[in-house]
């Protein structure tokens, strides 16, 4: 989902009114994929490298045991995000419920709010993967065509331009 909405902030130009970093010109008017090319390679590791932690936190059945859960493979919960309390560094906040708003709910209204989560997610991964398609093959996705999706000629499937190396 962050995927989905990353796009259309960058496809809308939006970005932050600070410099993010000496020197750092973020340019404007490149398609979402364009612009992900401009990023450096170690900003590009960061995000990788994050986003790796999250899933190997997910996955790990030392944490998830510590939390009371399993595996979502093993009856668990889809879609639980387990404390970071097993780390020794605090974290003012869950990924869960980050805000508390589903702490009290019913198991009903929890339920509900899981696969409202679930369908939003599935819907999200059918629209980044549209908008996609339609700037690699204009025309390919017919509800896309004539919105202005910017057009983009490289190769998404290869986020460090086919080069994997370290150093």
């Amino acid at each position: 989902m962050a995927a989905f909405v990353g796009y259309i902030v960058h496809a809308n130009d939006i970005r932050f009114p600070w410099a993010l970093s000496k020197g750092l010109d973020i340019p404007t008017g490149l398609s979402p994929q364009a612009l992900w090319d401009s990023v450096p390679e170690a900003g590009k590791w960061q995000i990788m490298l994050t986003i790796a932690f999250f899933e190997f936190w997910r996955e790990n059945s030392y944490v998830l045991e510590k939390d009371g859960q399993t595996h979502y493979m093993r009856g668990g919960k889809p879609g639980y995000m387990p404390t970071f309390d097993q780390l020794p560094h605090p974290v003012p906040f869950n990924l869960f419920d980050p805000f508390g708003f589903s702490k009290n709910a019913s198991p009903e209204k929890k339920a509900k709010g899981l696969l409202a989560e679930v369908n939003n997610g599935r819907l999200a991964q059918i629209g980044i993967m549209g908008f996609l398609a339609e700037a690699k093959v204009p025309g390919s996705v017919p509800g896309l065509a004539g919105v202005g999706i910017r057009p983009y000629d490289g190769d998404v499937m290869a986020p460090f331009d086919a080069n994997f190396h370290i150093f």
